[in-house]
């Protein structure tokens, strides 16, 4: 199953700086007819209409408001492509005081925010013929990093419902997208302390829309996440991507 995005209508959540703002440029430059720049203050999306005009129409998005996720679907009902990017990091060990707020926060954006917008969006996706459905998770998804371990966690569990939306939304011909980037050159990122390792964000736009293009699961876009693809690269094709029964499970 592969999509193209040319005269496509696209929606990306935390569209407005990082990665998310790459992707609304990337998807721009493949010709999608227009973006709805999902973000939680509209005037921050303001940069990319001056240089975008009309193509990029500006959305109020909160992954922590499904109000606001379930008013933005009602309004973009012509999207074919929804990219979930926005997200949340605290660093906390897992011994850390603050590690069970930390855990908290980080799974009202993470993991209920991706839930609330592919509930919220998949129904238009449906409607408007499949289309595709990108989350933006992290090579923490398949491994804990002791000083981010609920940052960490929070993306085990995006990568874990990720997957099971790629079954579930199969069935209304919806092709699902899991991105695993490592260090990126984002504020994030930069708070983290990353900043030195960091990729530029061009790098998971561009292999973002090469993978819904061609229809493939799993993105692996720098050279750390690369590593990391490779390494699990079996495991992934012979266990998360393959026809497996349920009833085989225990």
């Amino acid at each position: 199953m592969s999509f193209a995005i040319e005269n496509k209508t696209v929606l990306v959540t935390g569209a407005n700086r990082g990665i998310g703002k790459a992707i609304v440029e990337e998807a721009l430059n493949r010709g999608a007819a227009k973006v709805y720049a999902a973000v939680r203050k509209l005037a921050s999306a303001n940069s990319l209409v001056e240089e975008f005009g009309d193509r990029v129409v500006p959305i109020h998005v909160d992954l922590t408001d499904p109000a606001s996720i379930t008013a933005a679907a009602a309004s973009a009902s012509d999207v074919n492509v929804v990219v979930n990017n926005a997200g949340v990091l605290k660093a906390a060990s897992a011994v850390d005081v603050d590690a069970v707020d930390a855990l908290k926060f980080e799974l009202d954006v993470n993991v209920y925010g991706l839930l609330r917008v592919a509930q919220a969006f998949a129904p238009v996706l449906q409607a408007n013929g499949g289309g595709a459905f990108a989350q933006l998770n992290s090579v923490a998804s398949i491994k804990s990093f002791a000083d981010f371990a609920t940052y960490s966690a929070s993306k085990a569990a995006s990568y874990s419902l990720t997957q099971a939306l790629r079954e579930s939304l199969r069935k209304q011909g919806t092709l699902v997208v899991s991105v695993h980037p490592g260090p990126i050159q984002t504020d994030m990122a930069a708070a983290a302390g990353l900043a030195e390792i960091a990729e530029p964000p061009s790098l998971v736009a561009k292999e973002l829309f090469n993978a819904i293009e061609a229809g493939r699961f799993h993105v692996w876009p720098d050279s750390m996440a690369k590593q990391f693809g490779d390494a699990y690269r079996g495991y992934a094709e012979n266990i998360v991507e393959a026809e497996l029964q349920e009833s085989s499970a225990n």
